[in-house]
């Protein structure tokens, strides 16, 4: 006997990515051009970024597309996974952006170049605007895996125009170029840590670990203590894609005949204190011989 708590989320995560893609595509030919006219690699990376951002837009758009897909005889749990898959597309994208960013700028270094400050300082400027305008649209979406690879991108782009700007600046008033490819270091090393927690959040829910806000016997000893229940066991949580969480446990109860009653106490305490609709539970009589993970006696088990 099951139960089964379907909580569908509706929201449209399409609108602002595909506004995020137009923003994006259209400025990145504008900083392109630019940096390769000025020399600069600051902005020049940052025109890679922005290019690459306009893939990841696209990518998160059609994942976002996939995912409103309702379920099927073939994909049962529907396509909400498709956002997750782009968000290790666009995690891995953006690391090795950082690698080749990071190898340029180590060669910049080593062999300076001149670099126009003052056009650095005005495509960087518009570039900053831009990037701030497209972050503000991704930021007022609901915080997907899929939503958060994009904003990873536009965050690092955002980044870089302050970076071009601060070395244009630099340059312009000082001559000092070392300070274009020091900067674009730095970038990259932030982006890198955002980039990997992103990573390890979308390998969390393809490997169904528990979700890191939650602990397993917690909830299990709140299962347990629900009047009616004796003992649980073969609890396992899990997140079906970026935002459901989904739970499954056998409870062993005093009275099976008293199971519509226990079950009710259980579906609330799941949804009210730890926010999981989508909930398997199976009742067992007492009599059944199995090893309990929790029980109201002596609490957690190995």
């Amino acid at each position: 006997m099951h139960e089964h708590a379907h909580h569908h989320h509706g929201g449209n995560h399409l609108k602002p990515l595909v506004w995020g893609l137009v923003i994006t595509l259209a400025f990145a030919v504008v900083e392109a051009i630019g940096g390769w006219v000025s020399g600069s690699l600051a902005l020049l990376g940052d025109a890679g970024h922005m290019i690459t951002d306009s893939f990841s837009l696209a990518l998160g758009a059609v994942a976002a597309l996939l995912a409103q897909k309702p379920a099927s005889r073939e994909m049962s749990f529907g396509w909400g996974r498709a956002e997750v898959l782009a968000a290790i597309v666009n995690a891995v994208l953006m690391l090795l952006i950082v690698v080749g960013i990071a190898i340029a700028a180590f060669d910049r270094l080593r062999e300076p170049q001149p670099v126009q400050g003052g056009m650095v300082m005005v495509i960087a400027s518009i570039g900053l605007l831009v990037n701030i305008s497209v972050a503000w649209v991704l930021h007022r979406g609901e915080q997907t895996l899929n939503i958060r690879g994009a904003l990873l991108h536009v965050m690092g782009d955002l980044l870089g125009s302050v970076a071009a700007l601060v070395a244009g600046a630099v340059i312009y008033f000082t001559g000092w170029t070392p300070i274009d490819p020091l900067l674009s270091v730095l970038i990259c090393v932030l982006i890198l840590f955002s980039s990997l927690k992103l990573l390890r959040d979308a390998v969390d829910v393809l490997m169904e670990r528990v979700p890191r806000e939650l602990s397993l016997p917690v909830v299990g000893e709140a299962l347990a203590a629900v009047e009616g229940v004796r003992s649980v066991h073969d609890l396992h949580i899990w997140r079906l894609d970026s935002r459901m969480i989904s739970l499954s446990a056998h409870i062993v109860v005093d009275d099976l005949s008293a199971w519509p009653k226990v079950l009710d106490r259980l579906r609330k305490a799941l949804i009210q204190r730890f926010d999981i609709h989508h909930i398997t539970l199976q009742p067992e009589p007492l009599h059944i011989d199995s090893t309990p993970i929790i029980d109201r006696v002596s609490g957690p088990h190995n």
